[in-house]
């Protein structure tokens, strides 16, 4: 979150929910959102909004904990509505940065009873960083198992118009819930009686290597093609020799990056990477028609993932993320619809362009590997 005029409007919001009465609750990245200064989270707080940062820099591993980030991007309204994707809170997102604009991203908006899940998730996240319960009157809540059998409705939609769909089951693993930390939440409260719907999904909280062996999973399950969409391609050694091997076993192999950086050297720690995809057939566009921050994996049409985390080492090692797995084959074609037209938007990189003469560019590279964890 920025100190600008949107993020200002966003958070008077915030104030003039909760003194309506509405229980508001903020949880931000400590360094993400280091221009919250003290005198701002007073003023929210005196207006009754509680807040909260993440992964405070603990001693004696400053370094560390310095990098670490919830990037996860959850907001839950009367636990009945959530919202995931790429968007933050900030003027770039509504193209408010003329560099970077227009901005692309893709961002779900998820009702029925998978919305538990990013809930009791969100709870979990919250406790972590204020190291306590939430306190509400009532009877505990019991946590309580999904039942899959039974169809419903639920439905799913895209900010900003990208996509739409309805009637999916929401998957969200053995558990709505496990909130056995939490024993002053009431069911009642927090968890509503939700709808069920007949299409299957998964969300996925990561952290501290453990996305680095799921997108690994997922590579290797491909027999046909893999689509990648990221603003940041710098992956780890192991999932990069995974993706080079599926490519090299006859596996179509897209990749959808920006033309337009937002950081310096992300571009430049891609490159020794985009330049053996090419070598090895794969094909890379870069999206011109502004900036390209989507993070998407689809797998033979089959899986597709839409979340908050990037193809990158940070997100791999560093950040806490949330990913939402998609096995729904009708709402998969519209996301390909989705891409279709941003690859439209998009040029193909040549090899012969990472490959021409250029030393400043090649002091970058040298700069940006080293640097690679922390971009």
């Amino acid at each position: 979150m920025k100190d600008d005029r949107f993020s200002q409007e966003f958070l008077g919001l915030l104030i003039d929910k909760a003194r309506e009465g509405v229980e508001v609750r903020l949880l931000v990245d400590r360094l993400g959102s280091r221009r919250i200064n003290r005198k701002l989270v007073k003023r929210l707080e005196a207006s009754g909004v509680q807040v909260a940062f993440s992964d405070r820099v603990q001693f004696p591993f400053v370094f560390y904990s310095s990098q670490v980030r919830n990037h996860r991007k959850v907001t839950v309204i009367d636990g009945k509505l959530g919202y995931l994707g790429g968007f933050n809170i900030g003027k770039e997102y509504i193209d408010e940065k003329p560099k970077l604009s227009p901005w692309r991203d893709y961002h779900l908006k998820i009702m029925g009873e998978g919305v538990s899940f990013l809930q009791s998730e969100f709870f979990r996240d919250w406790r972590r960083a204020r190291n306590n319960g939430l306190q509400e009157s009532g009877k505990p809540y019991r946590h309580r198992r999904a039942d899959l059998t039974k169809g419903g409705k639920g439905s799913l939609r895209a900010m900003g118009g990208f996509f739409a769909h309805r009637n999916f089951l929401y998957e969200v693993g053995s558990e709505v819930s496990a909130l056995n930390d939490f024993p002053n939440v009431t069911e009642r409260h927090y968890f509503p009686k939700l709808e069920k719907g007949d299409v299957r999904h998964q969300f996925v909280p990561t952290e501290a290597g453990l996305l680095e062996e799921r997108f690994i999973m997922m590579v290797r399950k491909a027999r046909e093609k893999i689509i990648i969409g990221t603003p940041y391609f710098i992956p780890s050694k192991r999932l990069f020799a995974e993706l080079m091997s599926t490519l090299r076993n006859g596996v179509k192999v897209t990749l959808l990056v920006p033309y337009t950086a937002d950081h310096a050297l992300v571009q430049e720690a891609s490159y020794r990477f985009l330049r053996q995809l090419l070598r090895e057939g794969a094909q890379v566009y870069q999206y011109k028609n502004g900036f390209y921050h989507a993070k998407t994996l689809i797998i033979d049409d089959k899986i597709c993932d839409i979340g908050t985390a990037n193809f990158d080492k940070r997100s791999l090692y560093l950040n806490k993320e949330m990913n939402y797995y998609l096995y729904d084959p009708n709402f998969i074609a519209r996301v390909k619809e989705v891409l279709n037209k941003d690859l439209l938007d998009s040029e193909p990189l040549q090899l012969a362009t990472l490959t021409k003469f250029n030393p400043y560019r090649t002091l970058k590279e040298l700069i940006a590997g080293t640097l690679s964890y922390f971009l």
